[in-house]
């Protein structure tokens, strides 16, 4: 009777266990259901598209790959602030990430097959004209071979004209102004200052570099046939620690301006060179608005150095002023000081293609974008832009501008806190920038 007893005793514990197990087992299933109910991203992690940022994050150009990441960061911030990139399926983040490309074609190509590996469809580059080059080359002929996994490229720096037209690619999108309308906006500007009458020409010595001398001695002999070219010289990328001999010949041909396309360190070096040379020239330039330049330069800058951009701090309007001060807000060290604002109509351009399509899936999204106009209200209405179904090219409106003391007249905004800025001399709507298309192009 005892045995039984206890028997019947823990056979009742056992189905008290169980019971009580059961209801504290479907308490937390109708928890979990609630809280799922009430916030369905919680049940299940979206999954972000993804961007593969290919750049030289180190090595001599690594300050201008970081630039450009702080700038596809904070774009990709107020997209995903919003909501994302509304899909049929529900919104998405964008997400960047980070492949360093050492400054090399060859390590781009192996961190393309890394992204490619990842199944990230959307690679992102511009620092280098061959670098792209290569990407192109490189793309069209994986979508050829692997159509499920395509690749698209969107070009943000890479300028040399080839890309849009010989090179021209369905699969590449190039959101900057080419050479050829930077330069066309420089030489107006030069061609005009009837004090100018010798020219010296300097670049690196790769295809850009090679192009912007090459194109600059075609545009002054049209445009001032009488004025000297007196100097052309290519110097190795990258590699130029010290830039004093080159200013020297510069000095010795008594040029009054000069015209580079140097970018990075390259532009950096020359203008300290030519500063502590007492070097008097003009420095007519792609890039010496920023990355160092200014503070590098000093009073010596001041109404010296020319720039072309498609925008700058000092465009004056209320719109410009606050989206300069939001990425400012941001990236509040003075060194970290270098907005682009074709970068931002890139990704909200990419991000509205997406859209549009109802897709991330590359070949809707390439459609997408052919012909599409930036819808600027993202950006404040600051830009305006339209991407040439033709051949691929963007095209947007130019500034050229002159370094100047901040403070100065149309100098509100100083360049990575150096005390200069710089004020507009020219500005050219979309249209006038706009140059023929030479490209064939191959559609799938």
């Amino acid at each position: 009777m005892q045995l039984l007893s206890h028997t019947w005793c823990a056979a009742s514990r056992s189905v008290a266990r169980r019971y009580v197990v059961g209801l504290v087992v479907a308490l937390l299933a109708s928890l979990v259901g609630a809280s799922a109910a009430a916030s369905p991203a919680r049940a299940a992690r979206v999954e972000p598209i993804r961007l593969a940022l290919i750049e030289g994050l180190s090595g001599s150009f690594g300050n201008a790959g970081e630039a450009v990441f702080r700038n596809l960061v904070w774009a990709a911030e107020r997209i995903n602030a919003r909501g994302g990139v509304r899909l049929p399926d529900g919104a998405r983040p964008l997400e960047v990430l980070r492949f360093d490309s050492k400054g090399t074609p060859e390590e781009a190509l192996a961190m393309l097959r890394a992204a490619v590996d990842q199944r990230i469809a959307f690679v992102l580059q511009g620092n280098s004209s061959a670098t792209a080059a290569a990407l192109v080359d490189a793309i069209n002929k994986h979508n050829e071979r692997e159509p499920g996994r395509r690749v698209l490229f969107l070009n943000y720096a890479a300028v040399d004209p080839v890309l849009t037209n010989e090179k021209c690619s369905f699969w590449h999108f190039r959101f900057d102004a080419h050479a050829d309308m930077r330069l066309a906006a420089l030489i107006d500007v030069l061609a005009e200052d009837r004090s100018v009458g010798k020219v010296y020409l300097i670049g690196q010595d790769y295809s850009f570099g090679q192009h912007v001398v090459r194109k600059s001695r075609e545009l002054l002999t049209q445009r001032r046939p009488e004025m000297q070219i007196v100097g052309e010289e290519l110097h190795p990328l990258g590699r130029v620690k010290d830039f004093l001999p080159y200013v020297a010949k510069i000095k010795a041909s008594g040029a009054q301006a000069v015209v580079t396309g140097n970018w990075g360190n390259d532009l950096t070096l020359l203008v300290k060179a030519a500063r502590e040379a007492g070097l008097e020239a003009r420095f007519y330039t792609f890039y010496g608005n920023a990355l160092g330049v200014p503070a590098a330069l000093g009073e010596a800058g001041v109404g010296k150095v020319l720039a072309v951009a498609e925008w700058h701090p000092n465009v004056g309007t209320p719109s410009s002023d606050a989206f300069y001060l939001a990425f400012r807000q941001r990236f509040p060290q003075p060194a970290d000081d270098y907005l682009h604002m074709r970068m931002q109509a890139m990704m909200e351009m990419l991000a509205q293609a997406m859209e549009r399509a109802g897709s991330a899936e590359p070949l809707a999204v390439a459609r997408a974008l052919e012909g599409a106009r930036l819808d600027a209200k993202p950006l404040q209405g600051v830009h305006q832009g339209l991407m040439r179904a033709a051949d691929h090219q963007f095209i947007q409106p130019l500034y050229v501008s002159v370094m100047q003391r901040a403070g100065s007249a149309g100098v509100r905004f100083d360049n990575e806190g150096s005390g200069y800025g710089f004020r507009t001399v020219r500005f050219l709507p979309a249209a006038a920038t706009q140059p023929p298309a030479r490209c064939q192009m191959r559609r799938p």
